[in-house]
């Protein structure tokens, strides 16, 4: 597994406020409204389920024992609280979920993430194209993983988190900045390798895990939607672009 550390922000002169903004609101509603993960009522009431969102109707239920299978082939057990009622259509939760954590860890690789690589994609868009990549791809991004749970125990798991967003950063970043030098610990060692190195690594590792769970999600962790926030990305980065000069 590769993580990156940092990447070169040479020729970047704008403040990314967009992104600083987003880490900014997924922390205020981690710490906040969600309770830093106790209030389990609000973070179920606005979660995505893939179930809801077939269905076109909120569900409500009891609190359950759910068994996965994670990477290893090992079963996990774990009990989770019941649906809560969601006082906004179920439609919107896709858009809400973005925004919410299911832990502190959750929450800190996310934004690490968004952090290293959402401010380059931000300055070759622009603040109002880049919000509206962000949010567009993070609701495509949480579309793929319903429709890889339409049915079978994970359809009516809460989904939430900025994973399938941030994927879509990746994916762009991918397409427009596959030579800029990313600082990365691979394998143990610190070292500097391209930005197509550094993210196609990371997307190889989400396509072979969610290859291995069947339905692309094990462990807590949506891979479908992983998958789904990168290619998304990857495809709309030029298109987006349209108009702006491209840096390096």
């Amino acid at each position: 597994m590769v993580l990156p550390l940092s990447d070169d922000n040479s020729g970047r002169s704008s403040i990314p406020i967009v992104t600083w903004s987003i880490i900014l609101l997924n922390v205020v509603v981690f710490f906040v409204l969600q309770g830093s993960g106790a209030n389990t009522e609000f973070t179920y009431a606005y979660s995505t389920v893939p179930a809801e969102i077939v269905s076109d109707r909120d569900l409500v239920t009891e609190n359950r024992i759910v068994r996965e299978t994670n990477q290893h082939g090992h079963v996990d057990q774990y009990e989770t609280p019941g649906l809560q009622p969601t006082p906004i259509p179920v439609y919107l939760t896709l858009v809400t979920s973005m925004f919410m954590h299911g832990g502190l860890m959750h929450l800190m690789g996310n934004m690490w993430f968004l952090w290293i690589f959402g401010d380059n994609i931000e300055h070759d868009m622009g603040p109002f194209r880049y919000i509206v990549f962000y949010l567009l791809c993070g609701i495509v991004a949480s579309l793929a993983h319903v429709l890889l749970n339409t049915s079978g125990p994970n359809a009516e798991i809460p989904c939430l988190g900025a994973s399938g967003a941030i994927s879509a950063v990746m994916g762009a970043y991918l397409i427009l900045h596959p030579k800029r030098r990313v600082t990365v610990l691979l394998l143990r060692v610190v070292t500097q390798v391209p930005g197509y190195v550094a993210v196609g690594l990371w997307f190889l590792f989400q396509v072979v895990s969610g290859l291995a769970t069947g339905g692309g999600t094990a462990a807590g962790i949506a891979y479908g939607a992983h998958i789904g926030g990168f290619v998304i990305g990857a495809m709309f980065a030029i298109p987006f672009m349209a108009g702006r000069p491209k840096s390096r």
